[in-house]
């Protein structure tokens, strides 16, 4: 790959699209291994860039200047000043609320135009997805002037807590005399924390986005703690974050995930350190040994162990070894450039850890015996802990963020599928501010088997994961037409859709579906989607529906997690074993023009 050209499949491009699905399939997969999505190195160094000048910056200028610490290249005067602690963590939360931190750019499926987030919602008429149904005042799907007014006064907000000054605290005096800065004004956090919630009332797609399950409790703490317990309750903050993370890796899927990310990293010096993390290249592409090391040593370990030393240690070195380590591991997360692509995430997190840990050493009052109360660090602890426990035994009711489920491939995922032409029907969705990924390829240019192939190449992406074995098995079992029909990513086509997507199928899931046939009107069998929800922790199945946009759902089932781990990503022995545990009494056309066509009715 070179700064300009990519690393294209070798494949016949007036032939490839004609080969059988799961012929193509293998051939992307075997692609990738060696060079990921083939990006040219000047897509990375896009986001680069953004993270030097928006992040860094202008962001840094920006939080030193008002804070009378600056200027901003004199690290050793601000690196631990509460108040730019504070004010950093404002900043990111403004710049994923805006949309263009994480889930921004081509690597997440954005190409034309490469921001989402602001451009739908500061839009009225776009989808929204309220997250409970029984909220008064939430009803609908479509996002009003009022939405869009709630939105944009939150990002006011964010900005003005970001760009005033701060204010004396009597109980930061107490512990540092001599500092001059103050903390950011507690009253600040009124307007930033009830807007936060009434969105995400209107919309999860926006609380999650602006990563509510982390940022709402640090400005909670910012708004009403003194200062010493402000600083334990974000250490116990960071830790649930990181071990809930780790924890979230325990199981099968998590093995499957490092290899496709290190094959797509632009930091990898050669081929055969990616072909390492496979068993047996190019028969075998499960995780080889390497990988399974990397996923349970370099990740699962580090996440629960390290966490854990920084909280309870009470000797310098030891906790300048955690954060090191801690350091280290999101500056290597950062270096993957994975698909949701949290760069700004990642650097805030090291940042944090040095701020916290070193700034504000547990043996130096204060380690969590030393807030104001046991009580307190408890019912905070307890509180924290509470979506991260209740997600892992009830995935399908708690999002994978707030779940603390960070990229552990344990996923609620989606397959789309279109009969020929459908997929353009899409294009039709009102207020829509994109078209289909697509169709924004070859508005750059792409001739259409360029980008048709472009496409597919996230679909064999997902393929290499876990489920992405148990949604093929289902299609090709389920679907007669499978091989006439253009198949998409869920989460690269949620994001053209509702401007935003981290990994979650719950952000496309039958709410969504629904959304898009009031607005289209699908005919049955024109639009099928196979969703799966994410594995609970104490489970060893993932349950999946079968959606006929037109029709609702037509089929619910499971299939055993040993059984996907152990399938090549092209299903080499057909599909892996599925449970059908209902489905529909009605027969489902899935082919236009072919009324004989219908979802199979065996397992």
């Amino acid at each position: 790959m070179g700064f300009k050209t990519g690393a294209f499949p070798p494949v016949d491009l007036e032939t490839f699209l004609d080969k059988p699905l799961f012929e193509r399939i293998r051939a992307l997969a075997l692609h990738w291994v060696e060079y990921g999505f083939g990006s040219p190195k000047m897509i990375p160094a896009t986001y680069v860039v953004k993270l030097l000048f928006l992040y860094i910056l202008v962001g840094t200028t920006m939080i030193t200047w008002t804070s009378g610490v600056g200027p901003f290249w004199d690290v050793a005067g601000w690196w631990n000043q509460p108040v730019v602690y504070q004010k950093l963590v404002l900043w990111t939360v403004f710049l994923e609320a805006l949309g263009v931190a994480g889930s921004w750019g081509p690597i997440a499926g954005k190409f034309k135009p490469m921001t989402g987030g602001v451009l739908f919602w500061a839009r009225p008429g776009t989808i929204r997805l309220r997250p409970w149904k029984a909220v008064p005042g939430t009803n609908g799907d479509t996002r009003t002037v009022f939405d869009v007014a709630i939105y944009l006064l939150f990002l006011a907000s964010l900005l003005l807590a970001v760009v005033l000054p701060g204010v004396p605290s009597a109980s930061l005096s107490a512990v540092l005399p001599e500092n001059t800065s103050g903390l950011v004004a507690p009253w600040l956090m009124i307007a930033p924390i009830a807007l936060l919630i009434l969105c995400g009332l209107r919309d999860k797609t926006l609380f999650l986005a602006s990563r509510g399950e982390q940022y709402l409790p640090a400005m909670v703490f910012f708004g009403l703690l003194p200062f010493v317990d402000l600083i334990i309750a974000a250490k116990l903050l960071i830790c649930i974050v990181w071990i809930g993370a780790g924890v979230s890796k325990f199981g099968l899927h998590f093995t499957n995930v490092v290899p496709p990310m290190v094959s797509n990293s632009p930091c990898m010096p050669g081929r055969w350190i990616r072909r390492a993390h496979y068993r047996g290249f190019p028969s075998d592409i499960r995780p080889s040994k390497l990988a399974a090391f990397m996923a349970h040593v370099g990740g699962t370990t580090v996440e629960v162990i390290t966490p854990l030393v920084l909280l309870f240690s009470t000797n310098h070195w030891v906790s300048l070894a955690g954060v090191v380590l801690m350091v280290v591991f999101h500056l290597f997360i950062t270096s993957t450039f994975p698909l949701a692509v949290p760069l700004e995430w990642n650097l805030l997190f090291g940042y944090l850890a040095v701020f916290l840990f070193l700034g504000f050493p547990n043996q130096s009052g204060f380690g969590i015996t030393d807030m104001s109360s046991p009580w307190l660090t408890i019912g905070i602890a307890a509180a924290l802990a509470f979506f991260p426990v209740l997600g892992n035994l009830r995935p399908d009711l708690v999002s994978f963020l707030p779940s603390m489920r960070q990229y552990a491939g344990n996923w609620a995922s989606a397959l789309w599928t279109f009969t020929p032409g459908a997929e353009q029907k899409l294009n039709t969705l009102a207020h829509r501010p994109t078209k289909n990924q697509v169709n924004q390829l070859q508005a750059m240019g792409y001739p259409p088997a360029v980008a048709e192939i472009t496409m597919q190449q996230t679909i064999a992406w997902r393929s290499m994961h876990s489920q992405g074995r148990g949604l093929f098995s289902v299609l090709a079992a389920r679907l007669d037409d499978l091989e006439s029909r253009t198949i998409r990513e869920g989460e690269f086509a949620c994001n053209s859709i509702i401007g935003f997507n981290f990994g979650d199928g719950h952000l496309h899931n039958i709410d969504l579906i629904n959304a898009i046939q009031r607005r289209v009107g699908f005919a049955p069998g024109e639009f099928v989607v196979c969703w799966v929800e994410s594995q609970a922790i104490h489970s060893r199945v993932q349950r999946y529906q079968l959606i006929d946009a037109a029709l609702g759902v037509v089929e619910r089932g499971e299939w055993k997690v040993a059984d996907a781990v152990e399938q090549q990503p092209w299903l080499p022995n057909g599909p892996i074993p599925l449970k059908v545990t209902w489905r529909a009494p009605h027969r489902v056309t899935t082919s236009v023009g072919d009324p004989a066509g219908e979802i199979r009715q065996g397992t």
